[in-house]
């Protein structure tokens, strides 16, 4: 595969079209090995690809997972080769991160909250089906990082103010914080308290949205609104139980 940045750029954009998220990795994987830092493009396209070959597996470890299946022994066959390649795919995306990615966005406080983020994220996907091991407090630490950075900013940077609370790259933040609190930490009211601050701080700034912004923030905080919904019902009933 050709090194050429701008073609390799190019292809993952077709293979995204094409929805061929395997080679739209590939692209993107040595697209970070080759240069390190990412614009914000890039750095986009790397997420998508990403997300769509983890995202395929995920859902397929979820219905493998089923009750009905567990005793299965054929089920249980299938269901270890999805997770061998689950973690194989988010193996390397924490490796590209803590080799290339964190260390390159150092002066860069939107950059480090995006890929600090992202790890959090694998890391929550690897707890989902690796229960026994590490996975939730890489994951807390994780996200802890850049939700501190995102909130407090980096007092050691010459521009030390962090995002905007209605910034999109915060907001997802807040909301993938919290679903790591509720489903993987099992800590409802910490989730509940976050996803609720994060919304009202973002209501607060309404007036502040950049016409650029509004779309992708604006669908977060509805996000994070029926979280906070569904998960206060889930906590009244099962404290009615």
């Amino acid at each position: 595969m050709s090194t050429d940045r701008d073609s390799l750029v190019y292809t993952a954009k077709l293979a995204e079209q094409a929805e061929r998220y395997e080679e739209m990795v590939k692209c993107m994987k040595s697209v970070v090995e080759n240069h390190n830092q990412l614009s914000v493009e890039e750095r986009n396209l790397l997420s998508v690809a990403y997300k769509n070959v983890v995202g395929s597996r995920r859902a397929s470890w979820r219905t493998l997972n089923l009750d009905e299946h567990k005793d299965n022994q054929n089920v249980k066959v299938f269901r270890e080769q999805v997770e061998k390649e689950l973690a194989t795919i988010c193996t390397e995306v924490l490796n590209l991160l803590s080799k290339y990615l964190v260390p390159a966005a150092k002066s860069d406080i939107e950059a480090r909250v995006f890929y600090l983020k992202m790890a959090g994220d694998y890391y929550r996907y690897f707890a989902e089906f690796e229960v026994d091991k590490d996975h939730p407090k890489s994951a807390l630490k994780h996200y802890k990082l850049a939700f501190d950075l995102a909130k407090d900013g980096d007092k050691t940077q010459q521009d030390p103010k962090g995002l905007t609370p209605t910034h999109p790259i915060r907001l997802g933040l807040a909301l993938n914080f919290s679903v790591c609190y509720y489903e993987i930490l099992r800590e409802p009211e910490l989730a509940c308290k976050l996803a609720k601050n994060a919304f009202d701080d973002a209501v607060a700034k309404l007036e502040e949205l950049t016409e650029h912004e509004y779309k992708d923030s604006t669908l977060i905080m509805q996000l994070l609104r029926d979280n906070l919904t569904l998960w206060t019902q889930d906590n009244q009933d099962n404290s009615a139980e």
